[in-house]
């Protein structure tokens, strides 16, 4: 990512003061509770695909660090919540919030920080955002409740699949595009085209996300973990469409009954394996990343479509 962070290097900078700032609170415990998540943000790969976007299209300007902002505000209590769904006592390696000040805390938090991001559009008149990002959290809830469903009938192909992480993980990606370019591009037709390139690189985003399950490096998660948790992705859906009888019932026994066994997970990870359910998902996660860019080349050549590419490549490349 080295020469998209040098493309928006300034604007990044002065991003760190602005969601600071954006997150400030006058309560005391929502402020260090705010300053911590500040603390240990990630790698910032939704504002870089809104700063880039809206360099696309001319001259990163206020309306483009908001965006910038509110899908930080966004994403980061759609994390917050999740903790508290999943139970987790960790995100990247610290202390999840629900860990440290209990879950009652942690949902008031989320909820805050939703509200942050609501009042920072509304305030600033920026219905356009306001609209895109509200599009997309609607898609985010429709997408984690689709797969809930799926998940207890075990029932998944891959169609539903694909609308599942298009709801919860694509349509934010979307959003980030959307309402970057919306900041700089005049034309309805170029934004949405710029919605729809977010939309395939966020598709190929959580593939990538659910091979990792597949894999044997330290991502942050253990390998099977997926199957503990009876979620269906693309490389085990595609075995079980592939299988013979015997095995598919199996694997559904497993899944279902014997779930935190190692040594049973251990066997469906070597029959996804065998019957070429990683190479099938690595090949479609592939497919949406050239989607993806084969619609920012539409756009004239420059260090910010350059830049851009390289972030795409860095989605599907990635180590963790």
């Amino acid at each position: 990512m080295q020469l998209a962070r040098k493309v928006i290097q300034t604007e990044l900078n002065n991003f760190e003061n602005y969601f600071r700032t954006a997150m400030k609170s006058r309560v005391a415990l929502l402020d260090r509770i705010m300053q911590y998540i500040v603390k240990r943000k990630g790698k910032q790969i939704r504002p870089m695909f809104v700063f880039l976007s809206a360099k696309l299209g001319g001259n990163i300007n206020e309306s483009s660090y908001r965006a910038a902002a509110i899908v930080e505000l966004l994403h980061t209590a759609s994390l917050v919540h999740d903790d508290v769904v999943d139970d987790s006592m960790e995100r990247r390696g610290f202390f999840s919030i629900n860990a440290l000040w209990k879950n009652k805390i942690a949902v008031l938090v989320g909820d805050y920080m939703l509200m942050k991001a609501l009042l920072l559009s509304v305030d600033n008149k920026e219905y356009k955002i306001l609209q895109i990002f509200g599009d997309a959290v609607k898609k985010m809830s429709e997408g984690e409740l689709l797969q809930i469903g799926k998940t207890r009938k075990l029932n998944l192909n891959e169609d539903t699949y694909y609308d599942i992480i298009k709801g919860k993980t694509a349509s934010l990606l979307a959003a980030c595009c959307a309402a970057g370019a919306s900041s700089t591009f005049p034309e309805d037709e170029l934004i949405e085209k710029m919605r729809l390139f977010g939309e395939m690189v966020g598709m190929a985003f959580q593939i990538k996300d659910d091979l990792f399950d597949y894999g044997t490096k330290n991502v942050g998660k253990p390998t099977g973990n997926d199957i503990k948790e009876k979620k269906l992705t693309l490389p085990l859906i595609y075995t079980l469409n592939n299988c013979n009888s015997a095995t598919k019932s199996k694997i559904i026994y497993i899944i279902k009954n014997d779930n935190t066994n190692k040594e049973k997970i251990k066997f469906i990870l070597n029959e996804v394996e065998k019957a070429g359910g990683i190479q099938y998902a690595t090949a479609k996660m592939f497919s949406f990343r050239d989607e993806a860019l084969q619609l920012l080349h539409e756009f004239p050549e420059s260090d910010t479509r350059i830049a851009l590419e390289e972030l795409v490549r860095y989605t599907t490349d990635r180590d963790y």
